[in-house]
């Protein structure tokens, strides 16, 4: 705390919009109760607002031009998150604002209850992963049915520990295994006040990646590859890379943790990879069917084939149908020799964009409408029977069938066998014994640089919820590509197989994480995307779907780069770092 003088706390204010720091007096009756973080209420154009206290020091301004602090409201982020917050909002380009509100707590928080540590006693710890965390961390690769409880206990060995998953619901679970464990866990961000106190873990979803966990001493996330980890608000944090640099910060180590890491985790880890032995990666993947559609005749047919029949009506098998439609590329082929029609560029799907020309929804190239494979010209278009697409699987399964998407607002009914939907289906329906993915090839070829990695991810969510071998679960795979680099990783349950590939066409199109990627969108973002490219200190690719591209070597370039252009005058420019959906 400084000195005796006057003191003055440079706030931010919680007001939407509004992304500058004041300075106030700190009255001398509340300087006991002033830190870095806390969350005071101050006046503001004739208002009270709350805020968050960034820095404290002796004020060279006269007392008297300073307003007070009005009120301490409670506990906030400590000293190291705030400054943490101040890396994240440059990095992903966000108001400070925005990320202080994420390590906050959920409400006001007067007192902080003492801290509650378990008695220490002797665990049994995987050997594997505490040499892992004594090298400072890196990517752990489990089967979707592997058990990540072994990683949990090794690193809570080490002190407080840090988790993170992708959702509430999974962030529950692990809680209760590691109480059973004996150890003690707080669950954010209901417990905020008992992490901020101190407890043996802090679990939760996103957000816990700002969680306070006193002498922390190790973080984990937990299915790293997930698309939820990524705040979807601007700035658009990832809770991965939060805890990471969180981690490094600290001095501490920090495991990735996923049935199928991604490409970026990958690139950072290096060398530092835990596998699982061939049987413990085999017997944790589900058995999986390929099911050729090229084999079909004719070949545009109903989705619904015959193997996929066999699963439908056994009525001792819960059976789940995914069709994943919304946003997906038009796909054509040829009608002679059966080949798709894609981008010689990026293997993207190509459509008929005007009359005779062909174009890529990824990289924008044109070509003639002709079959690369044969030079054939009669192209016919494959349309998914969606409308009709759940009377078919009744009609096939002789037994109601329910439709679950993501804008399905009733309770899932536990009676029903058979369903089919989105990949929402995945999050609402339990207890499956079959996931069939009627048209994996819309998510193989969607037009994004990642939609390969995400297809991978969505087979191992699929994997999960089936179970492994063992259990007798299935994965059925309904597709025109059955040598994809991802259809064979999953059923040889080897992730490396596509990772690799994967890895090399994104260097060679220079995506992240090989370089930093943005997507500028809203008023005034075609003005700020031609004051960038005058500029030269970022690279702009040119509009995708009503938004900009820019693109950097490092994330550390981008941030500078779209920091040091200012934005135009009334715009309202919305920046998305790391886009997923591109």
């Amino acid at each position: 705390m400084p000195g005796a003088g006057p003191l003055a706390a440079r706030v931010v204010p919680d007001v939407s919009g509004l992304d500058k720091e004041f300075d106030y007096l700190v009255p001398e009756q509340l300087r006991d109760q002033v830190r870095v973080g806390t969350l005071v209420r101050v006046p503001l154009h004739g208002r009270r607002v709350g805020g968050w206290v960034v820095a404290l020091g002796a004020t060279t301004v006269e007392p008297a031009k300073l307003k007070p602090i009005a009120k301490v409201t409670g506990h906030g982020p400590s000293a190291d998150l705030v400054e943490l917050a101040r890396w994240a909002a440059h990095r992903w380009c966000g108001p400070l604002r925005a990320v202080l509100t994420s390590a906050s707590p959920p409400g006001a928080v007067k007192v902080l209850p003492g801290p509650r540590y378990a008695t220490a006693t002797a665990r049994a710890v995987d050997a594997e992963v505490a040499a892992l965390l004594a090298r400072g961390g890196g990517v752990i690769r489990r089967p979707p049915a592997g058990s990540v409880l072994p990683v949990l206990l090794a690193a809570a060995a080490l002190g407080p520990l840090l988790v993170v998953l992708p959702s509430v619901d999974r962030a529950a679970v692990a809680a209760a295994r590691l109480r059973r464990a004996g150890l003690t866990v707080a669950e954010l961000p209901d417990q905020w006040a008992a992490a901020a106190a101190g407890v043996d873990v802090v679990v939760g979803a996103r957000r816990a990646a700002w969680a306070p966990v006193p002498g922390l001493a190790a973080v984990v996330v937990l299915d790293e590859h997930d698309e939820a980890l990524q705040e979807e608000r601007s700035p658009t944090w990832n809770a991965r890379d939060v805890a990471r640099e969180r981690a490094e910060r600290a001095g501490v180590p920090f495991l990735a943790v996923s049935p199928v890491p991604s490409i970026a985790a990958l690139e950072w880890a290096g060398d530092r990879v835990l596998e699982p032995s061939r049987i413990e990666e085999r017997e944790g993947w589900p058995i999986v069917e390929v099911i050729d559609r090229n084999d079909d005749d004719p070949w545009v047919t109903s989705m619904v084939t015959s193997r996929l029949i066999q699963h439908l009506r056994d009525p001792d098998r819960r059976v789940v149908c995914v069709l994943n439609t919304t946003g997906r590329a038009r796909r054509l082929a040829c009608k002679a020799c059966r080949e798709l029609a894609m981008c010689e560029k990026c293997s993207t799907p190509v459509s008929e964009q005007r009359e005779g020309i062909l174009q890529c929804g990824r990289c924008g190239t044109e070509r003639p409408k002709l079959c690369q494979a044969c030079g054939a010209a009669r192209l016919v278009m494959l349309r998914p029977g969606v409308s009709r697409l759940r009377e078919e699987l009744e009609a096939a399964a002789g037994r109601p069938v329910a439709e679950v998407t993501g804008a399905t607002i009733d309770a899932v009914d536990p009676r029903c066998m058979v369903y089919v939907g989105t990949e929402a289906v995945l999050h609402r329906v339990r207890r499956i014994d079959t996931v069939a993915f009627l048209d994996l090839d819309s998510e193989l070829l969607a037009p994004r640089y990642r939609a390969g990695e995400e297809a991978l991810a969505l087979l191992a969510l699929a994997g999960r919820l089936v179970g492994g071998r063992a259990g007798g679960g299935r994965l059925l795979l309904q597709t025109y590509l059955p040598g994809h680099e991802v259809i064979e990783a999953v059923l040889l349950a080897d992730p490396p197989r596509a990772s690799g590939e994967l890895t090399e066409q994104r260097r060679d199109l220079g995506f992240p994480p090989f370089a930093a990627l943005a997507a500028l969108s809203g008023a005034g973002a075609d003005e700020y995307a031609a004051a960038l490219r005058t500029s030269g200190s970022v690279e702009v690719l040119g509009a995708a779907a009503e938004r900009f591209l820019v693109r950097a070597p490092t994330p550390d370039a981008l941030a500078d780069g779209l920091a040091g252009v200012p934005r135009p005058f009334g715009s309202r420019i919305r920046i998305e770092v790391d886009p997923p959906r591109i």
